[in-house]
C-alpha cells in the first residue's frame, strides 16, 4: 500500500517523468495533487502495470486529482540541454500548468531543481512509495505511449508500437538499416559498435 503524502502542512505535489532512456520522440512529465486521503489498490508505478490497467488509473487519476498536468520537451531541445536539464524543464512546465498551486513538491528520484521558492524532496523509488508520484508516472507514461504509438504509423520499421521509442535491439537494428528519424535524439548512442557483435551472436 501506497502513502497518500510525505508531509501535511502543505498541499502536496507529485511528479514524475517518462521517456528519459529513449533514443527518440520527447520526454514526458506529469504534476499530480491528489485529494489528502486519496488511495487505491491498483495505483503504483507505472513499470509494474500492464499498458491496458495504465489507461483505466490515467482515467480514474484525471477524474480524482485536485489537479493534474502534463507537459513534455522535445527531441530537439533534449539534444541542445542534455536529458536531465529536459527532464527537470518537462517536470517545471508541468508545475505551471496546475490549477492548485501546491507548497510542496516530491520529486521520483534522487535529482531536481527548485522550482520558483517551493520546497520538495527527492524520493528514490517514489513512484512506488507515494500515490501522487505514482499517480504522475501513470500519465507521463500513458501521454507518451500515445505520443509514440501515434508516430510508429509514420515509422513502421522502428516498432515504435512495441518499444515506444527505447534502445531494444530491434529499434538499435533499424536505425542501422534505416538511418535516424527526424525524431531521434541525435546526442545519444544510438548505433552502438557492440550492437553488431550482440546481433550476431543471437542470430548464430
Amino acid at each position: 500500500m501506497l502513502l497518500p503524502y510525505f508531509q501535511k502542512e502543505y498541499i502536496e505535489a507529485g511528479c514524475d517523468e517518462a521517456g528519459r532512456g529513449c533514443l527518440a520522440g520527447p520526454v514526458f512529465a506529469a504534476a499530480v495533487i491528489l485529494p489528502e486521503n486519496f488511495s487505491h489498490p491498483l495505483l503504483n508505478d507505472s513499470k509494474k502495470i500492464n499498458e491496458k490497467d495504465r489507461f483505466q488509473l490515467r482515467d480514474m487519476v484525471e477524474r480524482e486529482a485536485l489537479a493534474f498536468a502534463v507537459a513534455s520537451v522535445d527531441h530537439e531541445e533534449i539534444d541542445k540541454i542534455n536529458i536531465l536539464n529536459a527532464s527537470i524543464k518537462a517536470m517545471h512546465l508541468a508545475l505551471g500548468q496546475l490549477s492548485v498551486r501546491p507548497g510542496f513538491i516530491i520529486i521520483d528520484g534522487n535529482r531536481f531543481k527548485p522550482y520558483g521558492n517551493l520546497t520538495h524532496q527527492c524520493i528514490i523509488k517514489g513512484d512506488s512509495k507515494y500515490y501522487s508520484i505514482a499517480a504522475a508516472s501513470i500519465l507521463a507514461k500513458t501521454y507518451r505511449d500515445e505520443y509514440m504509438l501515434n508516430l510508429a504509423a509514420e515509422y513502421p520499421q522502428y516498432d515504435w508500437k512495441s518499444n515506444k521509442g527505447y534502445p531494444t535491439i530491434k529499434h538499435r537494428n533499424a536505425v542501422i538499416a534505416h538511418g535516424l528519424t527526424p525524431f531521434h535524439r541525435k546526442t545519444f548512442r544510438i548505433s552502438d559498435p557492440q550492437l553488431t557483435l550482440a546481433l550476431f551472436s543471437e542470430q548464430n
